[in-house]
């Protein structure tokens, strides 16, 4: 049995990773569904509604610790699927009912994914090491990391295929039943245990909101990551939900949403591949090179993604579009995977949700950061250069990392 697939031999881990699988096509619906929306009717400034949702994971992540630790894993993962689940039901409703997605409601769903996401992703990377010995980490992780690699793929893909023939309200439903399918698999999967809470939540509101950023940085290497995850996101975000898009639309390219899910699948594609690749390695003895190794893949995608909207032909622009998604999605696995091993190994068990929510808060400033600039950048450089540039930043970033810690 290949290594990646040991860990689902664990009832519990198969429970937590098909409830997760389900949920992260359901994400992916939405994702595509509020990107193609927010640019039909913002056009260059579609950035804005996703920076809402920035802003709100950055404070929940950085506040709502205090809170979250107070509970069980298990609890603060299944309340966030629940809370996500009736909170786009509701929007759900109010579509139905309008005919149209009023603004309130688009914004009621972002917050509420927004708070949603912050609770869930630093619970669930502290309860992985609960349910994993430690020398299946590696691969547990690459595991779970195969639910959103595999909704990059099947998500917008479906879209592609059924776009056409199924309202778009109907993929955010879907999306409500895979939120419950993921909080009935957590019930099943992680165990009901006496919480105590941590010892730092006595020790005032500062030292909580800082225990993070005190654990990562006492490792040198989780450091610089704990910056450079805040740049890769950002472009990230930028480039392929706003950005691709908008190139899709100025480049004159027929299949409109179709289109724009046919490359988020071919991204999620090898996306999946360098995930059962990585994921089927044991631990790098150099961790730093495989980080920013994958961030330099990452970078150089995303700088082909940018030349291919701004010089190919419109009959060849989604072919090399697509082919430039590809690219990039081999480098993300490399970082994600190790990275949260390394996490997960090197910071105590009190502080592996704490340190997630670090990298969390890190990662939605950079999203933010990018999002309220990018306005500016798409009138000033154009879409296409604003991609281009964001490949050369993540590439520059990379190799200073590669560079400082290659030998680590």
């Amino acid at each position: 049995m290949p290594p990646i697939l040991r860990p689902l031999a664990t009832g519990r881990i198969a429970w937590l990773w098909g409830g997760l699988a389900l949920s992260g096509i359901g994400d992916q619906l939405f994702l595509v569904v509020l990107g193609w929306l927010a640019v039909r009717t913002f056009g260059t400034d579609a950035g804005l509604l996703t920076s809402v949702q920035a802003a709100v994971s950055l404070l929940t992540a950085l506040l709502a610790g205090r809170v979250t630790d107070s509970f069980a894993h298990r609890t603060a993962l299944i309340g966030a699927d629940l809370m996500r689940a009736v909170v786009l039901a509701g929007m759900v409703a109010v579509w139905l009912a309008m005919g149209d997605p009023p603004g309130w409601a688009l914004v009621a769903a972002v917050l509420a994914l927004a708070v949603g996401n912050s609770v869930f992703r630093p619970a669930l990377i502290a309860v992985i090491p609960e349910l994993a010995p430690v020398q299946l980490l590696p691969a547990t992780n690459a595991l779970f990391d195969t639910t959103e690699r595999i909704a990059r793929l099947l998500g917008p893909g479906l879209i592609g295929v059924l776009g056409a023939a199924l309202p778009l309200v109907h993929f955010v439903t879907i999306d409500v039943v895979s939120f419950l399918a993921s909080a009935t698999a957590v019930s099943f999967a992680v165990p009901v245990r006496p919480h105590v809470p941590p010892e730092h939540l006595r020790q005032g509101i500062w030292p909580t909101l800082s225990r993070g950023f005190v654990a990562i940085r006492r490792h040198r290497l989780l450091g610089f990551t704990l910056f450079s995850s805040g740049v890769v996101n950002g472009v990230w975000m930028v480039s392929y939900f706003i950005g691709l898009p908008l190139m899709l639309v100025q480049g004159g390219v027929a299949g409109g949403i179709g289109a724009f899910g046919l490359v988020i699948s071919a991204y999620g594609l090898t996306n999946l591949a360098s995930t059962l690749v990585v994921g089927n390695r044991p631990m790098s003895r150099h961790p730093g090179r495989m980080i920013f190794g994958g961030n330099i893949i990452f970078g150089t995608g995303v700088l082909l993604l940018g030349l291919a909207g701004l010089l190919l032909p419109t009959p060849l622009m989604l072919a090399g579009l697509m082919g430039a998604a590809m690219v990039s999605a081999i480098g993300g696995p490399m970082h994600d995977i190790t990275n949260a091993t390394l996490r997960q190994t090197v910071l105590g068990a009190a502080d592996i949700a704490a340190g997630a929510r670090a990298f969390l808060v890190m990662t939605q400033l950079g999203l933010l950061i990018g999002l309220l600039i990018s306005p500016l950048l798409f009138r000033e450089i154009g879409v296409a250069g604003t991609v281009i540039l964001g490949g050369f930043v993540v590439i520059f970033v990379s190799f200073a990392g590669l560079f400082r810690f290659g030998r680590d």
